[in-house]
């Protein structure tokens, strides 16, 4: 199983829940494929007069249960692979959230750190120009996912919203407050992530305030994730970016290594200058330096991916000293990896329960522009908690009825959710 892509993992995982059901072909079949990829050449025309073709895309899996929803990424990896199985899990991770929506994903082949801000908005109002037929209130909803954000929703939804003639704020989410964002979308991934671990937590019996926690990602997730979870007691006893990481047993501030990391460029800037790092202070903190792989193996309780994808594998899962893995980070365990966890007695709160409060707050964000009718963040925050709290219950009960990994439940609870809508609409 070792080097799957990711659509292969996505295969993978749905094939031991299509065993666990009993699921015939033809119900198999119904979820291996989407239902439309949409590959086109955006051509822009750049600030310096240079013509420009980017590959984009706009994988539409499944909509059973409601319009497509899905982000859009601006990275130089994103292809249809990659793009199709994020299409997959999002389909699978509304279902998990009993959100009525189905799965989708977009993305634009491109380094975005190469061009200027003026470039970016071209290249998406090109994406929002372009993909316009396929996308909508009712069709299919686009949000922020890898370097895009609320300014480029924006700016998408002007020159989609130039493109039909009409104000359609509910055609795309994780927008400005200014444009009918909804309070709470900045930190709801994090904030979603929190309430589950606190319910995971509950349900142990581990009591949050002796445990330690381990953040590989200290982006917007990973750094809201851990200011949550330091109010609430846990202890941060690791975090790392991209450059590296810092440990430190008694507990790092959150806030103080946010600042240490953006008067420098890295977190590893509260010791180190470059390469040299200040040997004495280090040892009277207690403190190490590790490589960002090294964090996914240091002494903790609770690890939380928070990156990128493919970082816990069959290499380095016999090393986690975790009890537990919150995935906020999307595919960041590789199926040979879930397995040795497995057989290792770690649990495994899996990305597509563990990271939907983003999905979640972008569907209360819909609602609130089809009504007309805004909530404030106190209403987000109560109706998120209900909701991951509502489907972390159902996911782990169907795992310790069964026998099952949390995974292989929260698998088994989407796609059974899906091939119900499908049976009722008579499409298999």
């Amino acid at each position: 199983m070792h080097g799957l892509s990711p659509f292969e993992q996505y295969l993978a995982r749905l094939d031991r829940a299509a065993d666990l059901l009993e699921l015939s072909a033809a119900e198999r079949n119904a979820l291996q494929e989407p239902q439309q990829s949409v590959e086109e050449a955006l051509e822009v025309e750049l600030g310096n007069g240079e013509t420009k073709h980017f590959p984009a895309y706009r994988i539409q899996f499944n909509n059973a249960r409601g319009p497509f929803k899905g982000g859009i990424r601006f990275h130089p990896a994103a292809d249809l692979n990659e793009v199709k199985a994020l299409a997959a899990a999002m389909a699978i991770k509304c279902a998990v959230m009993d959100l009525p929506l189905g799965g989708a994903k977009g993305g634009v082949t491109i380094e975005p750190k190469e061009y200027p801000r003026e470039d970016i908005h071209r290249i998406a109002r090109a994406f929002a120009r372009t993909m316009a037929p396929y996308i909508g209130v009712d069709n299919d909803i686009p949000a922020p996912d890898v370097y895009t954000n609320a300014e480029i929703m924006a700016v998408m939804l002007d020159e989609y919203e130039q493109f039909c003639g009409k104000s359609e704020p509910g055609a795309f989410t994780g927008k400005p407050l200014a444009l009918g964002g909804s309070h709470g979308r900045d930190t709801a991934t994090a904030q979603g992530g929190v309430f589950v671990l606190d319910a995971y937590a509950t349900a142990k019996n581990l009591g949050s305030g002796a445990l330690s926690v381990a953040i590989q990602g200290f982006g917007n997730a990973g750094y809201n994730a851990a200011c949550l979870l330091a109010e609430r007691g846990y202890t941060i006893v690791a975090v790392s970016d991209s450059k590296g990481g810092v440990y430190r047993k008694k507990g790092l501030d959150p806030r103080e290594v946010y600042r240490w990391k953006h008067e420098g460029d890295s977190v590893m800037s509260m010791y180190c200058e470059g390469s040299v790092c200040d040997t004495k202070q280090l040892s009277d903190d207690g403190a190490k330096i590790l490589s960002e792989k090294e964090i996914l193996e240091c002494e903790c309780d609770i690890l939380i991916p928070a990156a990128l994808d493919g970082q816990i594998t069959r290499e380095n899962a016999e090393r986690v000293r975790a009890r537990a893995v919150l995935e906020l980070a999307n595919g960041p365990t590789s199926p040979e990896a879930d397995r040795i966890l497995k057989e290792r007695g770690i649990d495994v709160i899996p990305d597509v329960l563990a990271n939907a409060g983003g999905v979640t707050v972008s569907y209360f964000e819909w609602v609130q522009n089809r009504q007309q009718l805004y909530w404030s963040e106190h209403e987000v925050k109560a109706r998120l908690k209900e909701r991951m709290e509502e489907a972390f219950a159902k996911v782990y009960e169907v795992a310790g009825a069964k026998e099952i990994t949390m995974r292989d439940a929260a698998f088994l609870l989407g796609v059974e959710r899906i091939l119900e809508a499908m049976r009722a609409r008579g499409r298999i």
